[in-house]
């Protein structure tokens, strides 16, 4: 019988969450997760299509992989995700090591096959369920799937389809069983959290789930990332300053603040509702944390445009702050504009972007020097700890580094501590 599987997720956290669904339909049905890819019988990789560098990162992860057919015990070779989804027919012909090859909606199928294939009852797997590939005190919940808006940069509807918001119950329910799991912090993400429910409800019903959210007793932080600028309004903002388990953080991706550029880009909303938004951000609540992305290199973007991107960034300055340089992604309308930009460009450009933001990071950390706070344990290693406040979401933001840590204080556990020292991305602490 063949029953280890080995599981490479690559991408963004709504594809891990694809990822521990699949997982899940396989143990229910006889399978046994392995770490150690040279043990596995079945190798997946779900990989990630959304820009140059991710589909480069799964071709290599896959060719490392295949490997083990020959240097392992590994019997089948999956490709699956988004990359799969874009170009299967071109992976099959390139890619002969692999033995199968799957898309994104096609897990249950994928699951069935594998189970057949190794000996094991496919009559058994459980399509309801979640293997954690996070630590079993924090989760992701996607709330939806694929994406309405069509910034012309973004393959995801391509990829994904239209948006599918998951009932409300179903969201409920699935969150009340990672609580009662030992889950205590959620993270809520789709690829536009705040449109969540329009597609079926025919109104966001963004700020109703996370109130329903904040009910279940055992969850202790919730966190919104992803939001759309354009429906990013007071209504919930102040539903998250309301509520103590939402966290005063929000993700709020701008990608640019030029006019011009954010209708080349299908941007819906305006650089005035951006300014007044965070305006009442920072009058609710001075604690509130906000992070956003931009796009820098887009087609077009001439150096006025970027100087103004700067310029608002430094006269609005956000505490986080994620950029990408432009990816021309087969398929896209703005893969076909003029005014494609060299390279070398958007890598300067980037990297004065970045630049800008480090005192404005370093800023904020060094205000928060002298506060106490509770903070949660993310990794223990010896005695030193890294922590994450309500200001630090989980894989994307800094940490707090708590050094000479008593041996009984466990990842997981929720400790108060006082910031003592700022660093431009992470802080050291020392507990009260």
């Amino acid at each position: 019988m063949l029953n280890k599987v080995g599981m490479v997720s690559l991408g963004c956290s709504k594809n891990r969450v694809d990822s521990e669904q699949l997982l899940g339909m396989l143990t229910s049905c006889g399978f046994a997760t392995v770490s150690d890819p040279s043990l596995a019988d079945v190798i997946i990789v779900n990989t990630c299509g959304f820009i140059d560098a991710a589909k480069e990162d799964s071709i290599v992860n896959i060719l490392e992989m295949a490997k083990f057919k020959e240097n392992g015990n590994c019997k089948y070779l999956v490709v699956t995700g988004c990359l799969s989804q874009r170009y299967k027919e071109d992976l099959e012909t390139e890619l002969p090591e692999v033995d199968m090859f799957y898309g994104v909606s096609e897990y249950e199928e994928l699951a069935k096959r594998l189970a057949s294939l190794c000996g094991l009852d496919k009559n058994t797997i459980n399509c309801g369920g979640r293997l954690l590939t996070t630590p079993n005190f924090r989760a992701y919940l996607r709330i939806a799937d694929g994406c309405d808006n069509r910034c012309t940069y973004c393959a995801i509807p391509l990829i994904r389809g239209g948006r599918k918001s998951v009932p409300m119950e179903n969201l409920i329910e699935e969150a009340t069983r990672l609580a009662e799991n030992g889950v205590t912090e959620l993270t809520v993400i789709a690829q536009d959290t705040t449109s969540y429910g329009t597609d079926i409800y025919g109104e966001s019903r963004i700020c109703e789930l996370l109130r329903e959210l904040a009910k279940i007793a055992k969850l202790k932080w919730i966190r919104l990332l992803y939001t759309y600028p354009n429906t990013v309004d007071e209504k919930l903002i102040d539903t998250i300053v309301s509520e103590e388990k939402l966290l005063n953080y929000i993700d709020m991706p701008i990608q640019h603040i030029d006019s011009e550029m954010l209708k080349r880009m299908n941007r819906h909303g305006t650089r005035e509702h951006i300014e007044d938004i965070v305006k009442y951000i920072r009058k609710a609540a001075p604690d509130f944390v906000l992070r956003t992305t931009a796009i820098v290199g887009f087609p077009g973007e001439t150096d006025e445009q970027f100087d103004e991107l700067v310029r608002f960034m430094e006269e609005n300055p956000f505490d986080r702050l994620g950029a990408f340089t432009y990816s021309q992604e087969d398929g896209t309308p703005a893969s076909e504009f003029d005014g494609q930009i060299d390279e070398d460009v958007k890598q300067s450009r980037y990297d004065r972007l970045y630049s800008m933001q480090q005192p404005i990071s370093l800023e904020f950390n060094k205000k928060r020097v002298g506060s106490m706070g509770t903070v949660l344990v993310e990794m223990r290693d010896g005695d030193t700890l890294y922590c994450r406040s309500y200001a630090e979401a989980p894989e994307i933001d800094g940490f707090i580094v708590v050094n000479d840590a008593p041996e009984d204080i466990n990842e997981g556990d929720y400790i108060t501590v006082k910031l003592v020292e700022a660093k431009e991305y992470d802080m050291i602490g020392e507990l009260a």
